[in-house]
């Protein structure tokens, strides 16, 4: 009888664990998506006017479209660039300069995204010196970062709108710090860009006369670049990218106080928030235009770019005649 008891007490407990086990593979909970790693060459060092791109950890643009996104820092728009062709990044933040060069060398690429359609370059110059428009700059002598960056190409685009070239004037480097030279009288005038502008300013810099390049030849200046293959082989993860991207921008415009905060955390330069602020308000400025209005943020104008494949061409900067309708997509761009 015992032993009746006791197999009947082993056969309940045996059919209790199962009846848990098949409760417990019921209520397991379901897998969730497996999130797609994209990597962002960058041109620059994580910076305050790329705040946007910087913050997902605390903002989710990415990781809410299933995206892990790494941003590699480089050292111009040609190391994002090379980063792509290496395979070492997915998508480049570059400049259309360095994406004229690796076209001419033969490189497949595509652009799928217009970052800044406003061209942020400009001269600068001290109000004595009187240069109140680009005729104005022959003979005189022209800083820029150096001869291989957007200064320098920006300078050369602004003079040939004018019937000027290279030779008309003297280009000299003075580095990343070219409002020094300026304040000591050592250059007439300094190429630079709008944000450059403002840290200029906050370290003593006076009057100026200001021509912006933007009002002879509106070349965006920076543009989301990806090799071909890329493109094929990653159309989901980089319509992702892209959406995210697109509400990331439209969050710091609508959000530039914020912004400004946590680019203290985030960039390298953001140590001081009202500056941080002025800067912000300027590249949210620069993400917007007319085409941006009427048909999204990140929307792209082959014209434009084909224009300034053109103008690099006459220059010298390029050999080759670009044929952008090929290159430019719009594709993977979110519609409005």
């Amino acid at each position: 009888m015992k032993n009746k008891n006791l197999f009947a007490l082993l056969l309940s407990a045996a059919v209790f664990m199962t009846a848990c086990g098949a409760q417990e593979q019921k209520t397991e909970a379901p897998k969730t998506e497996e999130t797609d790693i994209l990597r962002v060459a960058s041109w620059s060092q994580p910076i305050t006017e790329q705040t946007n791109l910087l913050v997902d950890e605390e903002k989710g643009f990415f990781k809410e479209n299933g995206l892990d996104v790494t941003v590699i820092p480089g050292a111009g728009g040609g190391d994002a660039i090379k980063n792509i062709l290496s395979g070492q990044a997915d998508v480049a933040f570059t400049d259309p300069g360095s994406l004229y060069f690796a076209l001419d060398k033969g490189e497949k690429l595509k652009v799928m995204y217009n970052v800044y359609p406003q061209n942020v370059f400009n001269i600068v110059s001290l109000k004595e010196k009187n240069i109140t428009k680009p005729e104005d700059l022959k003979g005189k002598t022209i800083g820029v970062y150096s001869l291989s960056s957007g200064t320098r190409q920006n300078l050369l685009v602004l003079l040939n709108q004018v019937g000027l070239s290279e030779k008309d004037v003297n280009i000299v480097e003075t580095g990343l710090l070219n409002f020094a030279p300026l304040m000591q009288g050592q250059v007439d005038a300094t190429a630079a860009t709008d944000t450059g502008l403002v840290v200029g300013k906050q370290k003593g810099l006076g009057d100026v006369n200001i021509l912006e390049v933007k009002d002879y030849l509106n070349i965006p200046s920076d543009v989301f670049v990806v090799t071909e293959k890329t493109f094929e082989e990653k159309k989901d993860e980089l319509e992702k990218f892209l959406k995210a991207y697109q509400t990331s921008a439209q969050w710091m415009i609508d959000n530039p106080e914020e912004a400004a905060s946590l680019a203290k955390e985030y960039a390298i330069d953001g140590k001081n928030e009202e500056q941080n602020l002025e800067i912000i308000k300027l590249r949210n400025a620069s993400s917007i235009s007319e085409l941006t209005e009427e048909q999204g943020l990140g929307a792209l104008d082959a014209a434009i770019l084909q224009q300034g494949a053109d103008t690099y061409q006459k220059l010298g900067l390029v050999e080759n005649k670009l044929n952008m309708e090929e290159v430019v997509t719009e594709e993977l761009l979110p519609t409005k």
